[in-house]
């Protein structure tokens, strides 16, 4: 079998600058001429094996790094941003993003967070709902509005956190053993948990140290609510640090955002990233058998589905979002290109909103966005009833999904007919963002386009889009 020649001209590059060595001294030390050594930086030669040698015992550089696969996700990365309608007429061939990724990485980069910025500011346009939509509008966002779009731009995933959350599990002998260790963790700390018949979820009396759940709740919420009051307690100190970075306007918006990243600890420790990954691609996505396997509720394993963007071992991009039954989005997160309403209620033509006709079913629906791209939905009802007769019953639909692309890896793709054009319906964000002119759904007309009214002519609207 041919042996793979190893191209890592830019990683010499970068390890030669941060020595401080010129091309001549650098050539010395590693046994070969100056030419060669250029050629090798322009990666018009491989790599021999001469100079891996030398680069281990000269430099003690651990010789993994130089095929380590940043190229390929360089690339990857950009054939995903390269997808964009954007550039349709102009889609370069796969060899030469391939010579970007290995000749100019830094190049690479810059266009892909140009292509991030760009993707923020259409969905930053999308908050023009608040101005047209909204009698109360404000010109600086509410601080929970803030605090969503901190999340939002994060991908939603915080990797000190999530670190941290998963190394609690794994030195606490995993998922399984978590809820025994929360409880411990906390007595540690001088905190008594206590359960009583209560409608409040969680108490803490931070002067007595007394933590107080309620025994009417599943067991899926008491467990999540103990890691939280863990984040609290024993992780403030990097709850408080990444504040600091995030640079809130308003002490409400830290104060939200700090109980945003203690949900986000007790999700990531009752989820650790790895071993849900793993558990992930084992049952296919299977979001029942996830929420029996790790001890979570379906809300709770849907929400970490949409995570799963740690940098180098990165999941499928799921969007989840959840609804309340007049159409108003209470929880967004996007690993997709797909956005979401940023006020008001999503599109009707969702499925999310057919979930509450048909309580305890998954929902599966063919989507397809105005900019072209296809999706698999699915949508669920989800009621959190509060335990004792009379209570209200909180109602809400979440709908997870990804790009068809992926639709191997999700159980819930068996059986559709992903071929046919016709099964994918048209969907899209807001009406005052979305191009469809013979929407029958639609309830305004689209932002920045010319109307024709005309009394004797009625269609499906009673206005025709210019």
């Amino acid at each position: 079998m041919a042996t793979q020649k190893l191209y890592a001209g830019a990683k010499l590059r970068e390890l030669r600058t941060r020595l401080g060595h010129t091309q001549k001294d650098f050539a010395a030390k590693l046994g070969v001429s100056l030419p060669y050594l250029n050629q090798m930086e322009n990666n018009n030669r491989p790599v021999s094996t001469t100079v891996v040698l030398a680069l281990a015992q000269e430099f003690g550089l651990d010789v993994t790094e130089l095929s380590t696969g940043d190229g390929e996700r360089l690339v990857s990365d950009m054939r995903e941003a390269l997808a964009d309608p954007l550039f349709a007429d102009a889609l370069p061939p796969l060899a030469d993003l391939r010579l970007a990724a290995s000749n100019a990485p830094a190049f690479a980069r810059a266009f892909l967070e140009l292509h991030r910025n760009y993707r923020q500011m259409q969905e930053r346009l999308a908050s023009l709902d608040e101005a047209l939509g909204r009698e109360d509008a404000r010109t600086t966002p509410s601080p929970w509005e803030e605090v969503r779009d901190f999340f939002h731009y994060c991908d939603n995933y915080i990797d000190a956190v999530d670190r941290a959350a998963e190394h609690f599990a794994t030195k606490q002998g995993g998922h399984r053993n978590i809820r025994v260790a929360a409880v411990s963790t906390l007595g540690n700390s001088d905190v008594t948990v206590s359960f009583k018949d209560t409608d409040k979820l969680r108490s803490f009396d931070a002067d007595k140290g007394v933590l107080t759940l309620s025994r009417r709740a599943p067991p899926e919420s008491q467990t999540f609510q103990l890691l939280l009051q863990v984040a609290l307690v024993k992780q403030n100190a990097l709850l408080e640090a990444t504040l600091d970075l995030a640079r809130f306007q308003s002490a409400e918006a830290r104060a939200i955002a700090k109980i945003g990243l203690a949900n986000y600890f007790a999700g990531a420790a009752l989820m650790p990233y790895a071993a849900f990954q793993k558990e992930a691609r084992a049952c296919r996505h299977d979001v029942e058998a996830l929420a029996g396997h790790f001890g979570a509720s379906i809300e709770q394993v849907a929400h970490r589905l949409s995570t799963l963007q740690r940098p180098g071992a990165k999941g499928i991009p799921f969007f989840f979002v959840r609804v309340d039954q007049a159409g108003t989005i209470t929880k967004r997160h996007s690993a997709t290109r797909l956005q979401f309403a940023r006020f008001g209620g999503a599109c009707p033509l969702w499925n999310v909103h057919r979930a509450f006709e048909l309580p305890g079913q998954f929902l599966r629906q063919l989507a397809e966005t105005p900019d072209g791209v296809r999706y698999i939905n699915l949508a669920r009802d989800v009621s959190k009833p509060a335990g004792r007769f009379g209570a209200p019953v909180r109602r809400y639909a979440i709908a997870l999904g990804c790009e068809v692309r992926h639709a191997k890896d999700l159980v819930y793709a068996d059986g559709l007919d992903l071929s046919r054009d016709g099964a994918f319906e048209p969907i899209g964000i807001s009406c005052r963002i979305c191009e469809r002119a013979q929407c029958h759904q639609r309830a305004v007309p689209p932002l920045e386009r010319k109307l024709k009214v005309d009394p004797d002519q009625r269609d499906v609207l009673p206005y025709q889009i210019g």
